[in-house]
This record gives structure tokens, sequence and C-alpha cells, in this order.
């Protein structure tokens, strides 16, 4: 006759040990003092943004504008370009670039710093930079630059815009510009203080998602002491223009 259960070392086999301190750690490691990124290959991205390149009618006459930025690097670490500008009757009317360095800071947030050189008007000017760019709440995306020129000079410009979607298509983008200077240069008709800013209103129609013309409307007008450079010279302080262009990206 046999036993009514065989003894459970028979039938099993032999009790294990329990794990030890070491072997669970190392089966069940601590990801959250692990930095993933250090084990994943990043690749070289790049992206090109033509924001602005538009037509306007002034009153002094057509006028060419352009806004491109764009970067070449990684998650972190990127290399960043601006250029702005514009032409009227064969003559640059104003023309400038940053070149920058980036780095990440949170998800929606980047410091660059860098070099600023302006073109036109006037007397070339070249000034080092550092600023914060990025998602502000409500996602308004903002960039604040500070600026040491030659010679002591010192600036400042807020930028911010928001893109408003009507449409899956239709975009509706307002914008808004502000420059300000620390001491006056008056071989390029700038006082010190706040001397300029700049609004803008455009309609985008997105054919493709890179792709897209638009409308809109752009205000600007000098402050403080620039204005009354600009008057004295005889000269108009404020203008409102209308525009239409092409957004694209790549």
């Amino acid at each position: 006759m046999k036993a009514a259960s065989e003894p459970a070392a028979q039938k099993y086999g032999p009790e294990l040990p329990p794990p030890t301190a070491a072997a669970l750690a190392e089966a069940f490691p601590d990801l959250d003092g692990m930095d993933l990124r250090k084990h994943m290959d990043t690749p070289l991205l790049g992206y090109l943004l033509v924001d602005q390149l538009e037509w306007q009618d002034a009153e002094e006459g057509d006028r060419g504008v352009w806004d491109i930025s764009g970067w070449l690097g990684y998650d972190l670490n990127r290399l960043w370009w601006r250029s702005e500008g514009e032409r009227s009757n064969g003559e640059f009317e104003a023309a400038e670039m940053h070149l920058l360095y980036g780095r990440a800071i949170s998800r929606w947030w980047d410091v660059v710093a860098g070099i600023r050189q302006d073109f036109e008007p006037g007397p070339g000017r070249t000034y080092a930079a550092v600023g914060i760019q990025g998602l502000a709440p409500y996602w308004f995306e903002t960039q604040l630059t500070l600026y040491a020129g030659e010679q002591g000079q010192t600036a400042a410009r807020l930028e911010a815009e928001y893109e408003l979607l009507l449409t899956n298509r239709l975009i509706l983008q307002p914008l808004v510009e502000i420059n300000a200077y620390g001491q006056r240069d008056l071989e390029n008709g700038i006082g010190a203080g706040f001397s300029d800013m700049e609004a803008g209103l455009r309609l985008r129609y997105e054919i493709r998602r890179e792709f897209a013309p638009y409308v809109g409307l752009n205000w600007s007008r000098s402050l403080g002491n620039t204005a009354d450079l600009i008057k004295a010279g005889g000269g108009d302080i404020s203008e409102l223009t209308a525009v239409v262009g092409l957004r694209m990206w790549f």
C-alpha cells in the first residue's frame, strides 16, 4: 500500500535557498539611477524653418522680408542659427545672423549662447549673445536673448508667437517682438532704452504640413529715444503693411 503523500523534497526536488541581496540587486537593477540615454544611440538630426519669406506692401516701395532658423545636433546639444532681414529697392534695410550653441535644460526649454552679427543698417555690429528659448505656459513659443557688444553696448530682445488652429490646416499666428538697448548708437539711428516693437498677424493654410502660403498684417513702431531720432530726421516712426508669403520647414 502506497503512502498517502510523498515528502515535498521527493516530489518537487530539493528546496532552493532564498536569494541573497546581491542576487536580487543584479536581477533587478535600480533604473531610477540609470541614465538610459547613455546606452542608446542618439542620431545626428537637423531642422530648417523658413518662418517668414514674404512680400510687404510698404509706403516707400515693395519690401522682401525673411526670418529663417534651424539647428543641427542631438537631443541635448545643438548648434542653432537664426537669420532675418529686409530688402527694399535693391538694397538691404536690415540683416543679421545668430550662431548659437544650445543645451536642453528641460523638456520644453533650451539655453543658448553664441554671437550675433548685424550687417545692416549702418556699420556692422558684433554681439555676444546668451538667452533662453522654448514653450512658455499656454504654448507661447518664446525667445529672450541678452546681448553685450563692442564698447560696452548692451541690448535685449523678446519674441513671442502663438499658433491658433482654426481648422486642421488653417492656422492663425500672432507674434510680437520688442528690442531695447543699453546706450545709444547714433551711427545706426538707435537711442537708449526701448527702441522698437513689431506685431504681426498671419493666416496660413498648410497645403502640406511642411509648406504653407499665408497672408496677414504687420505693424512696427519705433519707441522712446529711437523714435525721437527718426522724427528729427523726418522719418516715420510707425508703419502698417499687408504681407503675403510662404512658410516652410524641412
